[in-house]
């Protein structure tokens, strides 16, 4: 069994169990703190056989969650957020020669006081078009730089990826 590829988030109530993947890492915020770069992350990266899984995870639903109350994944400012994390780190796949065939697959999972698949369909379509889906129409685009992008909340990535686990940790 793979240990190093089951991630905690950082609050440490939940981890994300990739070891049946071919690789996976949750240190793109160090590489990129490390070389000093302004440059967002998302949470984990992930290749299966098909596909290469860009994860971001956010939970306001936690006790304790740092913005619980005034968290509004619909604002214009966390979209953009969201967007430049997944900029940022399809760069860094490709630089680090990950970027092949493989369907890429954005998804990110979210939590928070109030949602559900309606209001999280929402925010999909905020992301969509402002996702290099038309960019990659370019002739001289050589490979998808993204196939899909998804808005789950845990239970719907459980049901959809089963493979991958989003668990809480047993104290």
């Amino acid at each position: 069994m793979n240990m190093d590829r089951i991630f905690i988030e950082e609050n440490k109530n939940y981890q994300i169990d990739f070891t049946d993947t071919l690789w996976a890492t949750d240190k793109l915020n160090d590489v990129f703190h490390n070389a000093n770069t302004p440059l967002c992350d998302v949470d984990w990266v992930a290749e299966t056989d098909e596909e290469i899984l860009l994860v971001e995870y956010k939970n306001a639903n936690i006790e304790n969650a740092a913005e619980a109350n005034s968290f509004d994944p619909k604002s214009d400012k966390k979209i953009s957020n969201i967007l430049k994390k997944y900029y940022d780190s399809i760069f860094y796949i490709s630089a680090i020669g990950k970027l092949t065939q493989k369907k890429k697959i954005y998804v990110y999972i979210l939590e928070y006081p109030n949602g559900d698949v309606i209001t999280r369909k929402g925010i999909r379509n905020k992301l969509q078009p402002r996702l290099p889906f038309e960019l990659q129409k370019n002739n001289n685009i050589k490979c998808s730089l993204i196939d899909d992008i998804k808005v789950l909340s845990i239970n719907e990535w459980n049901k959809e990826y089963p493979n991958y686990p989003l668990t809480p940790i047993k104290e």
